[in-house]
């Protein structure tokens, strides 16, 4: 469901403003926070006289300290009659404070149609800051975001027009213009997550990727169940084997003029997930429609490219299929072949993520030649247990490769926190009857993220490699500063704001003709 509010640099004055609502920042700094009066149309004195009380006593009778996020409000004429005026904490106006603050209006200014804010305007931004003013604006459409398949409006509506008053230069329009592309390819992947899993079968995710796809100037691929077995596409196959719902792999390409440099992006696609005939429990198998978090991050991500000029060739692969369990599902024991040729026993039927996109993996060091991979999935709740809700987590063992996205995780307010590849949890794989096994035999503790990290590796063909699991921060159980109650899509900020800087180029850790590649099987 498309984001509902339009933030529109204006020219003017708040006074000015026919809003319904009125956003006065309030920054934190020196020995007391203080309004911004600039832009209000008014001098300072004039603006007191307009409140129910001077702007230094509303801060102190509401203990304000421009925290960003940090509201309160009152009935106030500025001029033009009665409005709401909210005094917005923004902070010192940092990029991460303004993403707050427009998350924090945005929610306040729910159930009314029509806000104003002279964000814009602060001395961070005016002097250029235009990352501040994207992050402003991404904010605040995050959480503008809603998804309901109620018959009726439950609760206030969203915000429906959100005007920034004295933001109407090139730089800002274009400031503007950016955090809306990165919030609504975030909204693009909470849809696609939060669709219920009756309808959101394989086939309908590589429908919804190829509307995407015409939609952003990508050109799409899908295999169906026979070109799948014809091109030796073994895992994705078995994982999908007990659904009367075949799977899918799509293929997304996305193709600037003069690249720096090729990407692939693999995202975990399970469109819902029983755990197979080793069955999950049913408070585990209610938030499975949720498992194809990572295709939808990449799907979003590859949306909102050309729309934020990335200058790097990106690959997306989806492998979809849904984990279903059946007289034809695949067992415990059972040995199945990957694309590259090599066996894999399967343990338990409950970690087919790091099975399909072994498959696309594979496909990529196989056929396609990039120089770095990152594949997204929530993979495992161990990541979960071990970094929490807030913090997604990152494994690689190319160093600038996970320098950079661990700075555009901090860039985006989705933060990874560098896990250990350790070495010596690689023989929990081993299998006495196939090249590997999908799980490992209990050593060690059980480092369970670990060891599905160390699974996919050994499919990226020695190539600079990412992993990042987000299953603890890929769902959000309330509706909270940028998040709302379900899919998060998290990640695809981080991605967007990597591929588009850079960084891109710079942190893959390797160029075209990268000597490590791994030949397909025979």
């Amino acid at each position: 469901m498309p984001i509902a509010t339009e933030i529109r640099p204006v020219p003017g004055t708040l006074i000015d403003s026919a809003a319904g609502l009125v956003a006065v920042p309030v920054v934190r700094g020196g020995e007391a926070p203080t309004v911004l009066t600039a832009g209000a149309g008014v001098e300072p004195a004039e603006l007191d006289a307009r409140l129910p009380a001077s702007a230094a006593d509303l801060l102190a009778h509401y203990d304000l300290t421009g925290k960003p996020g940090e509201i309160a409000q009152f009935p106030a004429d500025l001029g033009a009659g009665l409005v709401r005026v909210v005094l917005l904490g923004v902070g010192e106006a940092a990029p991460a404070d303004l993403r707050t603050a427009g998350a924090a209006l945005a929610r306040a200014a729910k159930g009314h149609s029509t806000a104003a804010t002279t964000v814009a305007l602060l001395e961070s931004v005016s002097r250029g800051g235009a990352d501040a003013l994207a992050a402003f604006a991404e904010g605040a459409l995050l959480a503008s975001y809603r998804f309901s398949l109620a018959s009726g409006t439950k609760g206030p509506a969203p915000l429906e027009d959100l005007s920034l008053v004295g933001a109407d230069s090139a730089e800002a329009v274009s400031a503007v213009g950016r955090g809306e592309a990165l919030a609504r390819a975030t909204a693009l992947a909470r849809d696609l997550i939060n669709t219920p899993s009756a309808e959101k079968d394989p086939a309908w995710l590589a429908a919804r990727a190829g509307v995407v796809a015409a939609n952003s100037g990508l050109h799409a691929e899908v295999w169906d169940e026979k070109r799948l077995e014809r091109d030796g596409f073994g895992a994705i196959l078995a994982v999908g084997a007990g659904s009367d719902r075949p799977p899918r792999l799509v293929r997304l390409d996305y193709r600037p003029d003069d690249p720096a440099a090729h990407i692939v992006l693999v995202g975990k696609g399970i469109t819902f997930d029983t755990g197979g005939l080793s069955l999950k429990p049913n408070d585990n198998m209610k938030l499975m429609k949720t498992d194809m978090s990572g295709a939808a991050v990449v799907l979003g991500t590859m949306s909102a490219l050309a729309a934020l000029g990335s200058r790097v060739a990106v690959t997306g692969l989806l492998p979809v299929a849904e984990n279903a369990f059946s007289g034809s599902a695949q067992r415990p024991g059972d040995v199945i072949t990957a694309y590259d040729g090599r066996t894999i026993e399967v343990l338990n039927t409950d970690a087919e993520g790091r099975l399909v996109m072994a498959d696309a993996l594979g496909y990529a060091v196989a056929e396609l030649a990039p120089d770095a991979l990152v594949d997204v999935a929530t993979l495992t709740g161990a990541a979960k247990v071990a970094l929490g809700t807030g913090t997604g987590a990152l494994f690689s063992g190319d160093e600038a490769l996970a320098a950079a996205l661990s700075a555009a995780g901090q860039e985006s307010g989705e933060p990874v926190w560098r896990m250990p590849l350790t070495e010596e949890y690689r023989e929990l794989l081993d299998s006495r009857v196939a090249d590997l096994a999908n799980i490992g035999n209990g050593g060690y503790g059980r480092p369970g993220a670990a060891e599905a990290a160390l699974f996919l590796r050994e499919f990226t063909g020695g190539l600079p490699w990412a992993h990042l699991d987000i299953a603890g921060p890929g769902r959000s159980t309330s509706d909270e500063g940028v998040l709302s109650k379900g899919g998060t899509g998290f990640s695809t900020r981080l991605l967007l704001r990597w591929l588009s800087g850079s960084e891109a180029a710079a942190g893959s850790g390797g160029g075209a003709g990268h000597p490590h590649r791994r030949a397909k099987r025979s």
